[in-house]
């Protein structure tokens, strides 16, 4: 079975991405700060996209009671979430830390689109941790209790 990324998630990751592209173009230190988180931010978005966002993609399904023995293969995706879940939070602290210099010189630069898109990333890492990532791994633990194993 093939487990998509629900759309709203997978256009709000690609709007970040282009976000930064643009910012890392800018020449100085807007452009340099921008490039050292794109340096963070590239891999991390790759293990999102590989394992912590296709889970759910189920949600809508098991939300209407929908329960197949196909959706098994999505444990592989939550077990690893689960067991690399310290890492992907000492990512998004990277990041955040990453995003430091871009504010501070956007701020001195008057840029202030690139603090938006800033503070815009620092909320996306935060509703990954408070929501995403565990509704992704509660995914698994309900198709678990499902007893498809």
């Amino acid at each position: 079975m093939e487990f998509n990324i629900p759309q709203s998630l997978k256009l709000e990751h690609e709007e970040l991405h282009a976000e930064l592209t643009m910012a890392t173009q800018v020449s100085g230190k807007i452009g340099d700060a921008a490039k050292a988180v794109a340096k963070i931010l590239h891999p991390h978005f790759i293990k999102e996209e590989e394992y912590a966002m296709p889970p759910l993609g189920l949600l809508s399904l098991l939300a209407d009671g929908k329960v197949t023995t196909e959706m098994r293969d999505v444990l592989t995706m939550t077990e690893r979430l689960k067991s690399e879940l310290p890492e992907m939070f000492k990512e998004h602290k990277a990041i955040v830390s990453a995003l430091k210099p871009l504010i501070d010189a956007s701020r001195k630069e008057k840029k202030m689109e690139y603090v938006h898109f800033a503070d815009k990333l620092i909320l996306h890492a935060q509703n990954e941790e408070e929501i995403l990532y565990p509704a992704s791994i509660l995914v698994g633990e309900y198709l678990k209790l499902k007893c498809i194993e």
